[in-house]
């Protein structure tokens, strides 16, 4: 698990706002959606995406309305928390005591399982945290609490991966 500062993703163009005004509107909604990459180095590693989510372009253009951001994968988690040493240190331990790697999944079973990557407790863990968050933006600014961090959890690594984001509003 890697926690030594931010991790670098990058991300792909914006696409261009469509204009979802119906006749009558006084507003229009504005929609941009994104892909950002993150290469992840370890089996198990939390990234910190804070910063690059909080300098997308989109977001200047948005006075209220919110991101959406949804893993691509079904072995990675998206969560809301402090981006602290210790605490992620805490939130591993706590996933491999309540999904142990030498429990006999099904899923990593060949005589049972197509799979190939033994990789049951990566899916898990997502289950567990879930693989999407909504976060309010307010003139330009995700709306985030003191000490809250967009975090992207990788169970299955080492791998590039991909999540999605669209920012909407007015």
């Amino acid at each position: 698990m890697e926690a030594k500062g931010t991790r670098r993703v990058q991300y792909s163009r914006s696409s261009p706002a469509e204009d979802l005004t119906a006749p009558g509107t006084v507003s229009s909604m504005k929609v941009f959606a994104t892909t950002l990459t993150v290469p992840t180095r370890e089996r198990t590693e939390i990234c910190n995406l804070t910063d690059q989510l909080a300098a997308l372009p989109a977001l200047q253009q948005i006075s209220h309305g919110y991101v959406l951001l949804h893993s691509l994968h079904t072995t990675t988690g998206l969560c809301l928390n402090e981006f602290q040493e210790a605490l992620l240190h805490d939130i591993t331990t706590l996933l491999r005591r309540l999904i142990p790697s030498e429990q006999a999944y099904r899923h990593n079973d060949p005589a049972v399982s197509d799979d190939t990557r033994g990789n049951a407790t990566g899916h898990l863990s997502a289950i567990l945290l879930g693989q999407t968050l909504q976060i309010p933006v307010e003139h330009g600014r995700l709306m985030l609490g003191t000490w809250q961090s967009v975090l992207f959890c990788e169970f299955d690594g080492p791998q590039t991966r991909h999540v999605y984001v669209q920012v909407m509003g007015v």
